[in-house]
């Protein structure tokens, strides 16, 4: 294809991304929220608001599954309001919202309070994050989305090192309430600067999709209209072989991402690891994530993202069966592996879809894919527990996530991951 035409936007991998930099970097902080809220920072907000309240823990725990179970179900809703309003004024909406949110969880005193705190915190920052966040990469960078998510997913991991030393930081100086709400106060300001300067498509801000010139645009991209959806309705998503595949592609994906970091801690301590050497361990997987997230979306930019959903397979495969050789040198390996890994995951999760579907409609695909896939994810709980249950170990557990992603090397072989992807059809023609 290069040999044809050296200037094919799909196969270029240079970064000069001009003002969609402040879209990646939007992003990527969107990603960091979305992580010390609602899940990672839960392992100091938790027992922080136990210990203040004196209600047991394990009530706390318990309403975080409840708060994320009806998050699946808003998500559905919000995905709609992001078709009709567009991702710049739910972003900015959403990670307002969030950020009060968390002032309420903040000064929240009895289970009741902490559990609508937490239920509005969850649906809030995914909103921000996955629907309208993903809705702005899939319209920025159709063909360059692989280089974007690899710098965007870099929040997730982030988020992951840094973001609970800052929580634990902030409540032991301030206490629980003021500690929460200094924090809460990025979410607002990053949501106040979103509604000013995020534009919903680049073209908004004076230039074209990846960066390219107006002739290559005009040349190598799809110029239809692409108000209807796409001609995309959600009655017809959910009649797409296509749609189903890619909300279990990569709800399996991160159902078993979420399976392994949050046992990783417990998995080595088992294996005879401090409490303090399993918690470094795990800060040291998600800085190394942050590497795993550039490579494989490098890889998606140079060989599409079905080859590297496949080589991320094969890679994680590896990584779990090492782990499972209970030896003091495999932990290290793994964990260097699996933060590759976790890295990498996190980008299939707007790239997958936005290649198959492509830009044109990619609001309307969102609104039905999201919670689809979600609700895979969610299924991750009872997954856990069986896997547990049916091994009686978390090794057990491990070989059980082994088999899930050899599942789905199945399903992503059986995808045609550009089926309805209008740009690359019209790039196609252009190399006949």
């Amino acid at each position: 294809m290069s040999k044809k035409n050296p200037q094919i936007a799909s196969e270029n991998m240079s970064m000069n991304f001009s003002k969609g930099w402040g879209i990646i970097l939007y992003q990527a902080l969107m990603f960091f929220f979305l992580i010390g809220f609602s899940i990672d920072g839960l392992n100091i907000v938790a027992p922080a608001f136990a210990e203040t309240t004196g209600i047991a823990y394990d009530q706390v725990l318990g309403v975080a599954t409840w708060a994320g179970m009806i998050g699946v179900v808003a998500y559905i809703f919000i995905a709609r309001i992001n078709v009709v309003v567009g991702p710049r004024l739910l972003s900015g909406v959403c990670l307002i919202g969030a950020g009060l949110s968390y002032v309420f969880l903040g000064h929240s005193s009895t289970l009741t309070t902490y559990f609508i705190a937490l239920t509005l915190v969850t649906c809030f920052i995914n909103g921000a994050a996955y629907i309208a966040g993903n809705t702005l990469i899939a319209q920025w960078f159709p063909k360059k989305k692989g280089l974007a998510n690899g710098f965007t997913t870099m929040g997730h991991n982030c988020g992951s090192a840094f973001y609970v030393p800052l929580i634990s930081f902030t409540i032991g100086a301030f206490g629980f309430a003021n500690g929460m709400s200094y924090v809460a106060i990025g979410a607002i300001v990053l949501g106040v600067i979103g509604l000013i300067f995020v534009r919903n498509t680049p073209q908004e801000s004076g230039i074209y999709p990846d960066n390219v010139t107006r002739e290559v645009y005009e040349r190598e991209y799809f110029q239809g209209n692409s108000v209807d959806n796409g001609g995309w309705t959600a009655g017809k998503l959910l009649k797409t072989r296509e749609l189903w595949l890619c909300a279990l592609i990569i709800g399996i994906n991160q159902l078993v991402t979420t399976g392994v970091m949050s046992q990783l801690v417990v998995r080595n301590t088992g294996l005879g690891f401090t409490q303090d050497a399993a918690v470094g361990l795990m800060t040291v997987c998600a800085l190394i994530g942050v590497c795993g997230s550039y490579l494989f979306g490098a890889i998606d930019q140079k060989f599409g993202v079905k080859k590297a959903i496949l080589l991320f397979l094969i890679w994680y495969c590896i990584a779990l069966a090492v782990n499972c050789t209970d030896t003091t040198i495999g932990v290290y390996v793994s964990v260097a592996m699996i933060g590759i890994a976790v890295g990498a995951a996190a980008n299939f999760i707007v790239s997958l879809p936005a290649s198959v579907f492509g830009r044109h409609g990619f609001t309307m695909v969102n609104s039905v894919f999201f919670p689809l896939m979600q609700i895979v994810l969610m299924t991750n709980y009872q997954v856990n527990a069986f896997a547990i249950r049916a091994t009686g170990s978390l090794r057990g557990a491990y070989i059980f996530y082994i088999g899930l992603l050899v599942v789905n090397m199945i399903l992503t072989a059986i995808i045609n991951p550009t089926k309805f992807n209008k740009d690359v059809a019209t790039e196609k023609e252009l190399l006949k």
